[in-house]
């Protein structure tokens, strides 16, 4: 668990930061180092979404895991969690829910926090977490500069998520095999990238929070698919 308490540390302390910061930052600079970060999250979901090898997968748990998720309600059980932290923390800041949600999802969804948080379980071995944790702390600056201490909250998600596929992974050691870790970092790339393209601002607004049970779905759709005869 030392790699997730770091990681978590690392992100309270650039939220707090870059809260302090706000006023010395003009405007027009946060704005743009905001779409900076969009597109460079972009391109980090597209890059890992291209590392699929099976596209079915990625399709179908895509199509399973917004099912899944739009009857979960798992958008509105984020937002809700964030309006109510706004409500004894916010001080009647606007983008606190806003930053809360899209902090949580940009550290939670990703193949540094799957492959980090099974290697700190598996091996003892933190050194992913810990290089996940010096960029989480630096994003978590610019994004508390610009939308406020919501993102100080993301890391309760961040200790919940990444701790337990820490604790999870001794027991499921055998069954994380090289494609179906493949298919869920694919999969998770897909949903970084509609991250970023909800950071722009664009009108279209993606509901990636009910789309995230897609990253499981593709363990059990890389296994199913694997068994079926060519």
């Amino acid at each position: 668990m030392l790699g997730t308490i770091v990681n978590v540390a690392a992100i309270i302390t650039g939220a707090v930061l870059g809260n302090f910061l706000k006023s010395g930052f003009p405007e027009n600079i946060k704005s743009t180092i905001m779409q900076g970060l969009s597109i460079t999250v972009m391109l980090i979901g597209l890059s890992m979404a291209l590392k699929t090898q099976n596209i079915l997968v990625v399709t179908l748990s895509i199509v399973v895991g917004a099912v899944a998720g739009e009857i979960l309600r798992i958008e509105d059980c984020l937002n809700n969690f964030g309006k109510n932290l706004e409500e004894r923390f916010g001080s009647g800041e606007g983008d606190f829910t806003r930053a809360f949600v899209s902090a949580s999802l940009i550290y939670c969804v990703g193949a540094m926090a799957i492959m980090g948080s099974i290697e700190s379980g598996l091996t003892g071995n933190h050194t992913t977490l810990f290089v996940k944790s010096i960029l989480d702390g630096v994003s978590a600056v610019v994004f508390s500069s610009s939308m406020g201490i919501g993102v100080a909250f993301s890391a309760l998600p961040v200790f919940l998520y990444q701790g337990s596929i820490t604790v999870a992974a001794a027991y499921v050691k055998s069954f994380l095999t090289e494609a179906i870790i493949r298919e869920m970092t694919a999969t998770g790339g897909l949903l970084i990238f509609a991250i970023g393209i909800n950071m722009l601002g664009i009108k279209v607004n993606i509901k990636v929070g009910n789309l995230l049970p897609a990253i499981f779905a593709a363990v059990f759709l890389t296994v199913a698919l694997s068994r079926l005869p060519v």
